[in-house]
């Protein structure tokens, strides 16, 4: 698949245009080969545009090549807990920056491509939100939240919250999907524009006792995990649970830390690999690859948030 450069660009030409070669700013297909292949391989007269298959996607203007991309995607699919940047460098013989710039493009074609996103799910679906992030009594003291700062309430409602990041998912028991996303807070008022952004209106929807759920605008079944209960008939959040857990095993033995800035991309490339479980590898990776287009993401953007 990726011999070298020649069949690395023909795959993720074939998996971008599979109905061959269309111009990526107005979708024309009258485009015109470049024999030389400069300054690029087509040309679009009508948008006076060259182009190649890297263009106006997440490897829009990289200098590597693509067979560099193409093993890249590979390990980060085939990798079921995430990889690091620094193996990510070793194993593509590029620097650590650079892989770590790759990984997070490659998230935001994950985003698109496998992950959720804001999909209206039918149901019935399970629902909750958990905690990213170090406990607060580890934290050095000038970096603490005082019990009573305003900053509490916009990290969480919630006990054992404090001063995390806090992630919402949905999981749809249909079609085995998951959509999360990193929310602001536990309240009500954010969890449940989350659960009705991404569920039909006619759901079904499980979650546990938090209070924040309550009065929820869908047909809604909760369990009570604080007196023991975990399963009631179909009430049991025991799927979206699972999630978490493989999220926290990325986190805790892969990544080590999850910034606020770049946490919604981790989260989407975990979202990502859990859709993509009943397909193969190849067909995994084609889904990343059809989320690049239009997903650029400079280095200066990444690192300025």
């Amino acid at each position: 698949m990726f011999a070298d450069e020649s069949k690395s660009e023909e795959w993720f030409t074939k998996v971008r245009w599979p109905d061959g070669v269309k111009c990526p700013v107005c979708e024309s297909p009258e485009i015109k080969v470049r024999e030389n292949r400069k300054p690029m391989p087509y040309w679009r007269g009508g948008c006076k545009e060259y182009f190649s298959v890297k263009s106006h996607s997440v490897m829009h203007r990289s200098k590597l090549p693509l067979r560099t991309w193409g093993m890249a995607v590979y390990l980060m699919v085939t990798h079921l807990r995430g990889i690091s940047s620094m193996k990510l460098h070793r194993d593509l013989g590029v620097k650590q920056r650079t892989a770590w710039h790759l990984a997070h493009r490659i998230r935001r074609a994950y985003a698109v491509g496998a992950a959720g996103g804001r999909a209206q799910f039918r149901g019935p679906v399970e629902v909750d939100e958990t905690a990213i992030g170090g406990l607060e009594r580890n934290r050095h003291r000038n970096k603490r939240l005082s019990r009573w700062h305003e900053d509490l309430e916009l990290r969480s409602t919630a006990s054992g919250m404090t001063g995390k990041l806090i992630v919402a998912g949905v999981k749809d028991r249909c079609t085995n999907r998951i959509s999360a996303a990193v929310v602001p807070n536990t309240g009500a008022r954010t969890l449940h524009e989350f659960v009705t952004s991404r569920t039909a209106a006619d759901a079904v929807v499980y979650t546990d006792d938090l209070a924040s759920y309550r009065n929820l605008p869908r047909k809604h079944e909760s369990v009570n995990h604080h007196v023991g209960e975990y399963v009631r008939g179909r009430a049991h959040t025991n799927g979206i649970e699972s999630f978490w857990a493989t999220l926290k095993r990325g986190y805790k033995g892969t990544y080590f830390k999850m910034s606020e800035k770049h946490l919604q991309r981790y989260v989407a490339e975990f979202a990502g690999m859990h859709n993509s479980r009943s397909v193969d590898t190849e067909e995994q990776m084609k889904r990343v690859v059809r989320g690049m287009h239009r997903r650029h993401l400079s280095y200066r953007r990444l690192v300025s948030g």
